[in-house]
């Protein structure tokens, strides 16, 4: 039998895949109880931050997250999630947890949720705190303000998407987050008394003195016709009255000539509509005012006179005073 020869070839290739120690540890570092949580807590924050919005250059988020076994310490590792993550931006931030709690059913917190708001600098997160605690009340029952994280136990959070309570939530970051107004500046929408005048003007067909006494005099007019007197008793007192004017209060003008209202309220001249009204007051702005108002209720015959008393007075026009005797004027007075 011939003798069996070895292949050197066969030798080497068995040595090359022979197995090589590895120099990596035998088992991977296990994870910790508190590892878990932190990576969830960092997920939230992920979410919570991908979901926000800017206002007036601060970034605002609301999260809705399920309880956890310890939701303070959870959401707390949320907080500093999201300040890791923003530290170079404002922000303001609210996450609260939803469904049961995990306190014994004994105990009265069984229905209480936990709250958190958390931001930078302090100042947004204060303000957050007090309108928070605005739309909820008698629900949030217990608080920790640490300053940038503020913390409550707060009664059955909703967990449905877009309920009452987020938006309430989102309500308070977003006025919370926005800029201060310059106190200096009028508000939006506003306008001053100069532009609410001419406003009320541009619906007036005014009359002058002389035009206004020529329509109280006139034997027949399309429509009972009446002079309201607006100012105030001193202002009467000093420089007198126009006899046959009404006297009517004008806080109380609008409730005076409303024909829908009650006989108790309005005058038993007030049952039409299309009564002609002449206000006047001292100088002829705050009648202008008062008629335009009269137009809305729908006394569309409503004006008033160019100048006020004072124009009457310089237009040589009748008025009503003894200056010896220092008496009021004949006049009618319906006031409170």
């Amino acid at each position: 039998m011939a003798p069996t020869i070895r292949s050197s070839t066969s030798v080497a290739s068995r040595e090359s895949v022979a197995p090589v120690p590895s120099t990596l540890p035998s088992t991977l570092p296990r994870r910790t109880l508190d590892d878990v949580r932190d990576q969830v807590a960092s997920e939230v924050a992920v979410r919570t931050i991908s979901r926000s919005e800017s206002v007036d250059g601060v970034r605002v988020g609301v999260t809705l997250t399920l309880s956890k076994s310890d939701d303070e310490d959870f959401l707390r590792r949320v907080a500093i999630a999201l300040q890791e993550r923003m530290i170079l931006t404002d922000n303001l931030f609210a996450i609260a947890t939803t469904g049961s709690s995990t306190y014994p059913a004994s105990s009265p917190k069984s229905t209480y949720n936990t709250l958190l708001i958390c931001g930078s600098p302090e100042f947004y997160v204060q303000r957050a705190v007090l309108l928070a605690s605005a739309k909820f009340p008698g629900r949030i029952q217990l608080g920790s303000n640490d300053g940038l994280v503020w913390i409550s136990v707060i009664r059955n959070i909703s967990p449905m998407p877009s309920s009452a309570d987020e938006l309430a939530l989102w309500d308070a970051l977003r006025k919370s987050a926005r800029a201060p107004m310059d106190p200096l500046l009028p508000p939006p929408g506003t306008r001053g008394v100069a532009e609410s005048l001419a406003i009320a003007r541009s619906r007036l067909q005014r009359l002058t003195p002389a035009q206004a006494h020529e329509e109280i005099l006139a034997p027949a007019v399309d429509a009972p016709t009446f002079l309201v007197d607006i100012r105030s008793e001193s202002s009467r007192a000093e420089m007198g009255a126009i006899a046959g004017s009404l006297i009517i209060d004008r806080n109380v003008l609008e409730w005076r000539f409303d024909p829908r209202l009650d006989l108790s309220e309005r005058l038993i001249i007030a049952d039409r509509f299309d009564l002609r009204i002449i206000i006047l007051c001292e100088d002829g702005t705050a009648s202008s005012l008062a008629a335009a108002s009269l137009l809305d209720i729908g006394m569309l015959n409503a004006t008033d006179v160019v100048g006020g008393y004072r124009g009457w007075l310089k237009a040589g026009l009748p008025v009503d005073l003894d200056p010896e005797v220092g008496t009021e004027p004949s006049v009618i007075h319906i006031m409170e």
